[in-house]
């Protein structure tokens, strides 16, 4: 992943530019404008990191990146960020480093508890599943947490299926079809409360949150739904279909009170805001889809710890991080900068009834140079 092709008048400056945004994508890190600047200068020096505007620019018309890296380039290069960065123009955000290493103190602690002991064992009984079965299990739902054979629900869990099961179909070796069934579907043995109680948010809520916050979402062109998943599935972030004014949708579990439903979409608002669900025309979020799944979940539970914590609510946030640590460290690649920015500006989706809709990119006629 080197700079291939170049453009007349690139500078030796701007070179080492491209090299160091090369050598970073060969990393687990997409960090945000203030954070690139800090690792630009300590890599090149200052002179170099003057360069960075140009090399994201380049690398967003071409070079040898792939386009997950490419997104990131051109997000960051439209914005402005980088540039105001460098000069000092904008306030950073403010630094949240002690309320994450809180966080993963008690999620490091959480792991040494009983609870999470019995929750890896329970775990750990599934077998494996390939891929392709796992894909044709979410097409028949999305929401399924944890599916298993009847037999295996009974002779590794002690549990039973319901009257009137519903079944999903898997391929299996040796036989055209299996048949499994999502936990929902059986009773039984108890399962570990953390598997339940994991989207659990507690406080003194005020209702007009909630509201405020799916009405901000729609001006980010971000549809917010609520309907039954699985009890071990909370909600999820995805593409909007291309039908419609969204662009991205969520879903969250409306057998949650609301102030779990808020925690939840904080969690799920923060995977979009954060760019884990790829780019945007509009650059009204990063692109930084090629995080690990890791990292992805601490930053967006990060952002739901700390929305939670500014509005008097406490929830199951360290026993959720507890399983995405690795070892006992935060993933690599967890971006404290857009962490605070993105739960800052979810602070405001909730507070502010009449949060100003972003600006849409103007569309670029036909035959217009750009």
């Amino acid at each position: 992943m080197t700079p291939t092709a170049r453009h007349d008048g690139v500078t030796s400056a701007s070179d080492t530019a491209v090299q160091f945004l090369c050598d970073l994508f060969r990393t687990a890190h997409r960090p945000g404008p203030f954070e690139l600047v800090r690792m630009a200068r300590a890599a090149i020096g200052a002179e170099a990191s003057w360069q960075l505007p140009s090399a994201l620019a380049f690398l967003t018309r071409g070079g040898d990146v792939r386009t997950a890296d490419r997104d990131y380039c051109r997000s960051l290069a439209e914005s402005g960020e980088v540039i105001n960065a460098l000069r000092g123009t904008e306030n950073e955000p403010p630094d949240i480093t002690s309320t994450i290493d809180a966080l993963i103190a008690q999620g490091r602690a959480y792991r040494s508890s009983t609870a999470f002991q019995e929750m890896v064992t329970f775990m750990g009984r599934f077998r494996d599943y390939a891929p392709y079965n796992n894909m044709l299990v979410k097409l028949q739902n999305p929401s399924c947490g944890f599916y298993a054979t009847e037999r295996d629900w009974r002779a590794r869990f002690n549990r039973h299926l319901i009257e009137d099961a519903r079944p999903m179909l898997i391929l299996a070796p040796m036989h055209p079809v299996m048949l499994v069934y999502d936990l929902d579907q059986t009773a039984g043995e108890p399962v570990p409360d953390h598997l339940l109680q994991f989207a659990k948010f507690t406080g003194d809520f005020r209702q007009d949150w909630l509201k405020h916050s799916v009405a901000n979402a729609a001006k980010y062109k971000i549809g917010v739904t609520f309907k039954e998943l699985s009890s071990t599935h909370a909600g999820f972030a995805t593409h909007a279909r291309a039908s419609g004014d969204c662009k991205m949708r969520i879903v969250v579990h409306d057998e949650l009170d609301n102030a779990s439903r808020f925690g939840v979409l904080a969690h799920e608002l923060a995977h979009i805001l954060l760019g884990h669900l790829g780019s945007d025309f509009d650059n009204w979020w990063p692109a930084r889809a090629n995080l690990s799944h890791h990292a992805m979940e601490v930053e967006a539970e990060a952002v739901a710890y700390i929305v939670g914590q500014r509005f008097g609510l406490s929830g199951s946030s360290p026993s959720y991080v507890s399983v995405h640590l690795v070892g006992e460290s935060i993933p690599p690649g967890v971006s404290l900068e857009l962490i605070a920015k993105t739960a800052g500006l979810i602070e405001r989706f909730a507070k502010e009834s009449h949060l100003p809709a972003p600006r849409s990119r103007p569309v670029r006629k036909p035959g217009r140079r750009p």
